[in-house]
């Protein structure tokens, strides 16, 4: 066989992930480009500019539980559709489209595992389902990730992705706020930790109700974190915000989160927390 054959070949033989569109992964913040296999090994973060890129619920899961073993709790069964809602599309088609897309039943996902050797129940919001919008199903999922932590007697940790309420819901999606509230006041009648990591970005009405709620507010580097859009604040006091308004730097700086970390330390550091705040019988059941 000649040279030519040999590459011709070997081009030939190229999987799908070694195509152009696919080997290079292009930095949102600084347009470096980057091979798409060293990006996914540094946690889905830009290694020329620590841009910590958005994730879903199995990258999550995976670096945040021990060994990677997990257990995916159900999806509550729910009410869909519950206003006939249609804009352009119908609100089901987009249901559909958005669980094509992720693999996910909706915006909220449940797992079960050990972090650090602790037990532990993770919700993680999904932003690639419809913007991880809080609907009904979210907050059932919240609620179920709750009961099963007092059930297991362990903390909740919940990972906020949102661009708030979900509005082909109408009132029942704001009617979540509260709801998820009374859910949280059990698990800290039983005792347990809540621990929140916001997450780039976290706003609207998931910021007004449980993201803000947590025993300790962690948040990634760069995460926007806010109620109302930077646009609308200044449309509504008419001034300019300051440079990296709603910016997790920016909200530790004036003492509205606890602590800005890094994707590469999270699951020491939520495991330090877990053994700081989790009660005595939970120690003594590891």
């Amino acid at each position: 066989m000649s040279w030519l054959s040999s590459v011709r070949k070997g081009i030939q033989s190229l999987t799908k992930r070694q195509t152009a569109d696919n080997l290079w992964h292009k930095c949102k913040k600084c347009g470096s480009m980057v091979f798409t296999k060293e990006w996914e090994e540094n946690l889905y973060v830009c290694p020329r500019c620590d841009h910590h890129d958005r994730v879903g619920p199995t990258v999550r899961f995976d670096s945040l539980f021990d060994r990677r073993k997990y257990e995916i709790l159900p999806s509550p069964e729910v009410r869909e559709d519950p206003l006939k809602f249609r804009d352009t599309k119908r609100y089901t088609d987009r249901i559909k489209a958005a669980r094509s897309t992720t693999g996910d039943r909706d915006a909220l996902i449940n797992a079960v595992g050990k972090i650090e050797s602790r037990q532990a129940v993770v919700g993680v919001q999904n932003f690639a389902f419809m913007g991880g919008s809080m609907g009904v199903a979210v907050g059932a999922a919240f609620v179920a990730g709750v009961t099963r932590a007092i059930e297991l007697q362990c903390p909740y940790i919940l990972f906020t992705a949102a661009g708030g309420a979900r509005m082909q819901e109408g009132i029942l999606s704001l009617m979540q706020m509260p709801r998820t509230t009374v859910a949280l006041a059990r698990l800290r009648e039983a005792g347990l930790p809540y621990l929140v990591v916001l997450t780039d970005p976290t706003t609207g009405g998931v910021t007004a109700s449980y993201a803000m709620l947590g025993d300790v507010q962690i948040a990634e580097p760069g995460a926007l974190i806010g109620f109302a859009g930077q646009r609308v604040i200044e449309q509504t006091i008419r001034e300019k915000l300051p440079d990296g308004f709603q910016r997790a730097e920016y909200l530790l700086e004036h003492g509205m989160i606890d602590m800005v970390t890094h994707r590469h330390v999270l699951k020491d550091r939520i495991g330090r927390l877990i053994d700081y705040l989790a009660p005595e019988k939970d120690k003594k059941a590891a």
